[in-house]
């Protein structure tokens, strides 16, 4: 029992000498210094929030409510008034009446030459054959045509022979009466543009280059715009400089709208385009104007027909005008034939019938091509396009 008690107080006293050994071996080892200064510890840079500058804010000066000046009510309040848009000012076209009174007058002017002339011969005592003869030249120099002339002096010669003497004033209702005869007075000249079963009118305008096709074109519409009548234009002239800017310059006058395509496009293209576009807008009409060709030319005239083709799959054409120069004479009726050939012409259109020209192509054109002419020019003016009425024509030839 003792040797117990001994053996437990032993390990008691080591145990106590191994624990003082390890708490004077943790006091000696030295512990860190203590650090001289406050660390400086830098934040991440807060992203900013909706509504915060980007940049650092600045201390700028700033006002209170009481510095600020509020409006009291005595000042009036400017408000801008939007800019006016300069709205292009539209021409006004003269009415068909005031032309037809006005273009009278001026072929009165230019063309009785040809009047003058057969009733100073027929006022001569005694008609005989050299008379006759110069009656006939003034007729074919004036470009009546072999046939009609041949008609006009054998009516002559009848009348009077059956008229005996003869005063001035019965000469001349002798001549006008012969002269109407040929000229066709019953000839249906209307130009149609309102076909019953729909809208709009379609009309096509062809012709050689120089002719003052796509002048004519935009008197045309003009004319109709002056009747009441809304207008497309289709610029199907594709192949000569700036004749669509040309078009769509007379259109911009009126207020009537052009439908173009890209130079040296497909003409066909444009004028189906134009139909298309002149449906769709609810127009009256729309007029095609062609680019013009030689009639010389077999391909040329062949995409012509291609044209009339292609707008016939919207609705068949009213009118195909042909327009011709009346200074051209005799040449101007080759021209016609061909272009007769090519698409049904159903009227002409004769410009520049002034003084330079010879009033009786009117007579050898409808005698070649079995068709009206339906408008007559004369003259550079912008209203200078009338509608063709055979009895003011033949009492311009033949003067008061």
């Amino acid at each position: 029992m003792e040797t117990v008690i001994l053996a437990v107080v032993i390990a008691v006293v080591v145990l106590g000498a191994l624990g003082g050994l390890v708490v004077g071996s943790r006091r000696k080892k030295p512990l860190p210094p203590p650090p001289t200064s406050v660390p400086d510890i830098t934040a991440p840079p807060a992203e900013p929030h909706v509504g915060d500058e980007a940049e650092t804010p600045r201390d700028e000066a700033r006002r209170t409510i009481e510095e600020v000046d509020l409006p009291d009510g005595s000042t009036p309040v400017v408000v801008e008034e939007p800019p006016v848009l300069d709205v292009p000012v539209l021409d006004v076209p003269e009415p068909t009446a005031g032309r037809l009174v006005r273009l009278r007058s001026r072929l009165s002017r230019s063309q009785n030459a040809l009047g003058k002339g057969l009733l100073t011969l027929l006022s001569r005592e005694h008609l005989d054959e050299d008379t006759w003869e110069e009656i006939e030249d003034i007729l074919l120099t004036a470009d009546v045509g072999v046939a009609p002339t041949q008609e006009l002096v054998d009516g002559l010669r009848a009348r009077v022979k059956v008229l005996g003497t003869r005063t001035p004033q019965e000469l001349r209702t002798l001549l006008r009466e012969e002269l109407l005869k040929l000229v066709d007075t019953d000839a249906d000249r209307t130009v149609k543009t309102e076909p019953e079963d729909r809208k709009p009118g379609i009309v096509m305008v062809v012709g050689v280059n120089g002719t003052g096709k796509t002048t004519t074109t935009g008197k045309l519409a003009r004319v109709l715009v002056a009747d009441g009548r809304t207008v497309v234009l289709g610029a199907a002239d594709t192949f000569r400089a700036a004749a669509a800017d040309q078009l769509q310059t007379w259109g911009e006058r009126v207020g009537a709208h052009t439908v173009r395509g890209p130079e040296a496009g497909d003409p066909a293209s444009v004028a189906f385009d134009a139909v298309k576009e002149g449906k769709e807008m609810g127009v009256d009409v729309v007029l095609i104007d062609t680019a013009g060709r030689l009639h010389t030319k077999t391909g040329l005239m062949d995409e012509l027909g291609k044209v009339k083709r292609v707008v016939e799959k919207h609705a068949p054409l009213d009118e195909i005008l042909l327009v011709l120069d009346a200074t051209t004479g005799q040449n101007g009726l080759v021209q016609a034939r061909v272009f007769a050939e090519v698409v049904d012409i159903t009227g002409i259109v004769l410009t520049k019938l002034d003084g330079t020209a010879k009033g009786g192509i009117v007579i050898a054109v409808q005698r070649e091509l079995g068709v009206p002419v339906k408008l007559i020019g004369l003259g550079e003016g912008a209203d200078d396009l009338a509608p063709f009425d055979a009895e003011a024509f033949v009492d311009a030839l033949i003067g008061d």
